[in-house]
Order: C-alpha cells, then structure tokens, then sequence
C-alpha cells in the first residue's frame, strides 16, 4: 500500500494542476446537484418491533388506520396564544386573537381550514360549509360521542372537557393545533418561515404567539458560525504548529473543498431517501475535523522528508511528497478506515436513524481521506518551494531538534514519562475515574420541543401549554384496545369499566377519555394525560403499566383483551430503550474492532489491548463529564438541563472509537518505528511522543476547537454532540494517548511488542509504517543516500 501512495503522492505533486481541476469540478458539480436535488429533511426515529407498533396494528386491523399517523413524517403546527394583560376575551386581546387565526387559515395546504375557528369563541358547527367527507365525519363524531356519554358520569364529562378544553382555566392561554395535507418532507424550507409570520401577527397586536410541531420547527443549517470559528481556532493552532504563514492554509484548504463535496452528497441522498437533520449536522462536524487533522499529519511528514532529504528541486520536492504520502498517507488511511467502520458499523444494528447518521459521517471520513492522498500533494506542488515560507518569529516548527540549540517539549514530556511511568499511570487514570462518577445518573430523552432552548418558539410553546393546561397535556399517551373477543353487547361497558377503575387505580393520570371506537365496538382508543411530564420517570412508569395485562371479567368469565400504548412519548421512550439494550454489544463490537485493527497493524497483543482499555476510559468519562454538565448543570455552562439525547451514547461510541484510533495510530506507529530499528523499547517510546506529541496536540486542538463550535447552535441536541465529543477528544488525547498510553508502554518494555510466532506468520502485513518503501527507495536513484535516514 506504501509503494502505491508514493506513486499517487509523486503524481499528484508533479501534475497539481490538473489534479486541482478535477477537485474544482467536482465541488461544483456536487454543489449543482445539491440545491436541485435536495429535499426538506425529517426526523424520524421509529424502529420496528418496538412496543407501541402493537397500538398501530390494532388500529390499522379495527379501525382501518383511522387516527394513525405517522408522528414523525406527519407535518402539524400547535399554536399557543398568552394574554400579555388581561384576558384573552377582552376585546383587543380578541381582535388580534382574530387576525391571527385568519392569517392561520391562509396558510398553504391547511387541512379542514373552514373548520378553523378563534378557540375562546368557537364556531357554531354548519354543515353547510363542510365537504361531504367532512359531513360524514362530523356524524359519526356525533354518534361516538352520544355512545362514549353513556358510560360516563356527568362529573367525569366535565372532566374530560377540562381537559379538552381549547383555553386555559383563568382564560389566558389558548391553544390551536392544525394539520396540512402534504408530509413534513413535501413541505417548502421556508415553511416555518410562514407559520413564524402568521404568529408575528398577534404579536404585533400584543399577544404572545409561540408555535411548536413538525411544520413549525425551523432546520438549523449544518454550516454557518459554528465551521467558521472552528475554522479561525484551526487556523491559529496551524501557524504555531508550522510556525509559517503558508503551510497553516493548507489544511484549510483541503476542508474548503471536502467539507462541502462530503455535505452535497448528504444533500443529493435526500432526492432519493429520506433523512433527518443530523446527518448534515455530523457530516460538516467530523468532516471538518478529520479533514484538518489528516492534512496537518501528512504536511507535517512532508516537512520531515524536506528536511530529511534536503531536498531543493522540483524533483526532490515530488519525491518528499511521495515518501509523506506513502507512509504518513498509510497511517491516515488506516485511521480513516477504523472510523468508517465504526460509524458505517450503525447500520447494522437495526435503527435507520442512527444507520444513517454513521453512513453519512462515514462519507464524510471517506471524502477526507481522499482529499489528503491526492489534493493535498496537489497543494504542495502548487506552492512548491514557498510551502514553508513566511516564517513567525518566535515560533518553532515540529521537528525542531536539540541541535537547533532547542528541547522539544514533547522530548521533555517523554523523558518525564520514562523517570516515573507508574505514577503518570496512575494519575491519568485516576483523573479519568474521577470524571466517570456522574455516569451513574445518565437518563435520555429524544430531542423535542421540551429539550429545545428556552429561547425559541418552540420552547416557549411548550412551556405555555405545560403552564395552562398541566405538564401532561404536552405528552398525551394513546391506547389502543382490541375488544373483538368481547361479547358485543358487552364491550361499551367494558371500555367505561377501564377508564373509570382500571385506569384510575394505576395513578399519575390526570383524565383518561375514550376517542374513538371502532364498528360494532370491536376495538377503542383511548387517551391518557399524564400527571408528570413526557421524560419524567413518573410517565416512563405509567407507560409500563399501561402496558401490563387488563384485567376483564364479565359475567364471572376473564378475558384478556390485546392493546398497545402509543403516542409521540411511548415511542420515544420505546426508541430510548431500544438503544440502552443495544450499546453493550455495539460496544463490544467496536472494541472487538479495535483490537483487531491495532492488532494487525502493530503486530502486538498488549499494543491493541491497552488501546481498546484507553479507548473505554476516554468513554466513560466522556459519559460522565457531559452528564455533569448537560443533565445536572454543572459548571454553569447552560441554563437548559436535560437528559442527553437518546443517540449521543451509541454515537459517540463509534466517534471517539474512531478519533482514538487516529491518535494511537499516529503515536504508536512511530515508536513501533523506532522500535523495529533500535531494538530499545523504552528509548523507541520516547522517541514516539517526541515526534508525536506535538501533531497529536495540534490535532486534537483543532477538533476540540471545531466541535465546541457547535454549542453555538441553537439545538440542544447539536450542543450535546460538540461537547461530547470535544470532550473525548480532550480526554483521548491529553489524557490516553500522552499519559496512560507511554506510562503503560514504558513499564512494559519490550513485552509491548510481544507476539507469537504462529500467529505472527498468519497475520497480514498493512506496513503502515512504510518499511517496504523504505527499501524500495533504498535502491533508488534518488533515495539511496537517505533511505536508511529518512525511516530513521
């Protein structure tokens, strides 16, 4: 592999012009394909076979699908009204109330838009103005509700009116809840826009006007701010790692044109599937990352073979170009494909959700990779002599030596390790137990309107509806009863007797109503309001019992009736769950991974097993570190606590899987380099950290930079995912791959590099390192002097 990236290397170099070409064309052609073929994202985070399914099933059987919706590609609005002063009935407060509901019902692709009335004043039903479908409707509403009457108290009518209740009990807040004919993904991008007009209406008039639901949620760009100032910190950490004002843009550049080919081709999978948010949102973030991080690797190599080489023509430069391709192009490629496999690994586990997040990411990773073992030996010949030009002052690049009359701070960390390798060891793990503690409280949730900031519309919705009409109103649940092996005379009855006992004797229910029944009764919906609020452990509670067996028994004989519990918060309880069950095995097979990869790459056993332990540790204090900050507020760094978005775990998982393996492969593979050469294992450790040291800190900077970008966003999901993952790569690198990593090696000496010899002869070869290119060159024209030094 090393000899084939040499020849791209040399290639690329020495034919920059047209190989930039190619990349222009490309970016534009993704950037065309992307704004024609692109469509409006949606979230959706069903599973097969989770619980709540049995709900739909009955409803599809017994009431031909009636009142089944798909709540995550159906496209609604709820608009909340809130009297500044006063009532909402006082006579301006009704007047803007007016105006607005008819700027409601001028909304595009309303469904039922004559049936749209101003909630404090209802109108009268006239079935003259209804279509007959709408007519046909109404009837049997009518029906239901005379049959549902009379298996209800007058009390507990009252009760379920309450509830209904369009406006609040102290005649402040209101509620309107529409629906459109198209899906969320058929709608316009500006959508949201329209609704946030209509609501500005009231507005203007004096009235608080939020509006929440799929169709009012605005979609946070992938790009914007948050690349920018990742970018600025990038470039700031490449001109002190560099010390050039040239060099520092190459890596820049590589993301200028991969960022956005990886995100166009998000942007043109959404023609033909459909996708949610999140995998833009990832895409741009770890696209941005890697592609940074590989370049910085590959051009800091590069710079090495200059030196190395002492090269000063045309030719010399193109063979120090292949040589960095060839074996810091190796290395970049073996990371990339650990954290491909890791993300495209989501695929396999049975949510597409996350499926396509990690294949998207993954693409992402691919373009990187890509990018760096063609476009950047392109820049190189580009700049040709003046890559290193413009030198700062005061800064010292990389491999500054102590023949330069400097000590690298990196051969001074190593040196440090190698005096007292038990005690780094000890205190690196032990800052990253510490940080694991609060791992024990993690919960999670799917983002909603409750998790979003407080300062958005959305929030502000949901907020006032909890405040009105009680904290269960914003997560109503549905359950779905099969009555079919019921007597038929007995089976109305038998649906009072649920609501009315059953129900009430389980608790932390404020009303419970029959909705719907089915022809001859064969089956009933029910609705439930919860006490608590939709991630309150209370509603998760009453959700499992919900679920539990009914207890029937007519005229001395039991029967057992099917049903299912459904509604947004079963199904995102249900998702949540689902992902709890599956991170132990994800994780082991991530960790499985690792171990195999490193295995084959550095030909050891402990190598890759204390690589998988630090890849673990750097996890669960991520785990705990985000909990800390996110669910419990500490620091002070939001004001919105929250349970961590159901994904993050599983997703990080696969990131920081991946992330840790670039750095292992970066540090470890030069001591094993040394190692090969020297024999001396404790010497080759050393040497490892002092030509590592400082690229993986510049790396890790320039990631940790670019993720907690993203807390800028105005999503608390986004914001979760960049401090996770800043986090880990803090941890990962400062922490794993400097401390616990070369305190280990340097107390295991020389049975670091163990193997067997059996297993030795059957285990491919990769040569990350570049040894066959190394003696490939070592008979060239142009090497033959230096090939022993430039391997060195």
């Amino acid at each position: 592999m090393a000899l084939l990236l040499y020849r791209i290397g040399r290639f690329a170099y020495l034919h920059r012009l047209a190989v930039i070409l190619v990349w222009v064309v490309v970016l534009v052609g993704m950037i065309v394909g992307g704004i024609t073929l692109s469509k409006p994202t949606v979230d959706n985070f069903s599973l097969p076979g989770m619980p709540s399914q049995k709900a739909t099933d009955i409803m599809n059987a017994k009431l031909g699908g009636q009142g089944t919706t798909d709540p995550f590609t159906a496209a609604n609005a709820t608009f909340v009204f809130r009297a500044e002063h006063g009532l909402l009935t006082d006579k301006d407060n009704e007047a803007a109330l007016d105006a607005t509901i008819a700027a409601i019902k001028a909304l595009p692709d309303l469904k039922g838009a004559n049936l749209v009335s101003n909630p404090t004043r209802p109108a009268p039903v006239d079935q003259a103005q209804m279509t007959p479908e709408q007519r046909s409707q109404h009837a049997k509403s009518q029906q239901q509700k005379q049959a549902i009457a009379s298996v209800r108290t007058t009390e507990q009518q009252a009760a379920d009116a309450k509830v209904n209740a369009p406006v609040s009990a102290d005649g402040r807040t209101a509620r309107l809840s529409v629906s459109f004919d198209k899906k969320i993904t058929d709608l316009p991008k500006d959508f949201p826009d329209k609704i946030d007009a209509a609501a500005q209406i009231g507005r203007n008039d004096g009235l608080q006007v939020e509006a929440m639901g799929s169709a009012a949620q605005s979609k946070s760009d992938a790009g914007g701010n948050s690349e920018l100032i990742g970018g600025l910190v990038a470039a700031i950490v490449l001109v002190i790692t560099f010390a050039s004002l040239v060099a520092w843009g190459l890596p820049l550049m590589n993301a200028i044109i991969g960022v956005p080919v990886a995100l166009m081709g998000v942007q043109i999978a959404t023609h033909f599937t459909q996708l949610g948010t999140f995998p833009s949102v990832l895409t741009s973030m770890i696209g941005l990352a890697v592609t940074i991080d590989y370049a910085l690797f590959i051009v800091s190599r590069y710079r090495h073979e200059l030196r190395r080489l002492g090269a000063t023509t045309r030719e010399q430069r193109a063979e120090a170009a292949g040589v960095a391709i060839g074996t810091a192009g190796s290395a970049v490629i073996f990371a990339g494909l650990t954290v491909m496999i890791a993300l495209g690994a989501l695929a396999f586990i049975g949510m597409s959700f996350l499926g396509q997040m990690g294949v998207a990411a993954a693409w992402g990773v691919f373009i990187a990779v890509l990018i760096a073992i063609t476009l950047l030996p392109a820049l190189l010949g580009l700049f040709g002599g003046k890559v290193f030009a413009g030198r700062v002052r005061g800064l010292h690049p990389q491999d500054t030596n102590e023949g330069e009359g400097r000590v690298a701070n990196g051969l001074r960390w190593g040196r440090i390790v190698q005096r007292v390798p038990l005690i780094t060891f000890i205190a690196g793990v032990a800052v990253l137990g510490v940080l694991a503690i609060p791992i024990k409280d993690m919960q999670t949730a799917l983002p909603g309107a409750g998790q979003s900031e407080k300062s958005t519309s959305q929030r502000k919705a949901y907020d006032l509806i909890s405040d009105g009409f009680g904290v269960g109103a914003n997560g109503p649940l549905l359950v779905a009863i099969d009555g079919s092996t019921l007597p038929e005379n007995l089976r109305l009855e038998t649906y009072g007797s649920i609501i009315n006992d059953w129900t009430r004797d389980l608790g932390d229910i404020a009303n419970a109503q029959i909705t719907q029944l089915a022809p001859q009764n064969a089956a009933a919906t029910i609705t439930v309001t919860p006490k608590s609020g939709p991630n309150d452990q209370a509603t998760h509670d009453l959700v499992n019992s919900l679920r539990a067996d009914i207890p029937i028994d007519v005229g001395g004989q039991q029967f057992r009736l099917d049903h299912g519990v459904a509604g947004q918060t079963a199904i995102e309880m249900d998702v949540s769950d689902k992902l709890k069950n599956v991170l132990p095995a994800y994780l082991g097979i991530v960790v499985g991974l690792a171990f195999i990869l490193l295995l084959i790459a550095f030909r050891s056993i402990l190598v890759p097993l204390t690589a998988a332990l630090g890849f673990l540790l750097s996890v669960v204090a991520t785990f705990g570190a985000t909990v800390a900050v996110f669910q419990k507020g500490a620091l002070g760094v939001i004001d919105n606590t929250q349970p961590l978005v159901s994904f993050l775990p599983i997703f990080l998982i696969g990131i920081v899987f991946g992330l840790a393996m670039d750095y292992q492969v970066f540090l470890v593979s030069r001591m094993r380099e040394e190692y090969v050469h020297t024999g001396d294992a404790k010497a080759s450790v050393v040497t490892g950290v002092r030509y590592g040291a400082r690229v993986v800190t510049a790396a890790a900077i320039i990631m940790i930079s670019v993720f907690s970008s993203f807390m800028l966003n105005d999503q608390s999901f986004v914001q979760e995912i960049g401090f996770g993952l800043a986090a880990a790569v803090f941890f990962d690198a400062f922490i794993v791959r400097l401390v616990v990593i070369p305190s280990i090696m340097m107390l295991l000496g020389k049975y670091a590099w163990w193997l067997p010899k059996w297993l030795d002869r059957i285990l491919p070869n990769v040569d990350i390192e570049g040894e066959r290119l190394a003696h490939r060159l070592g008979v060239g024209a142009a090497a033959t002097a230096v090939a022993a030094e430039v391997f060195a």
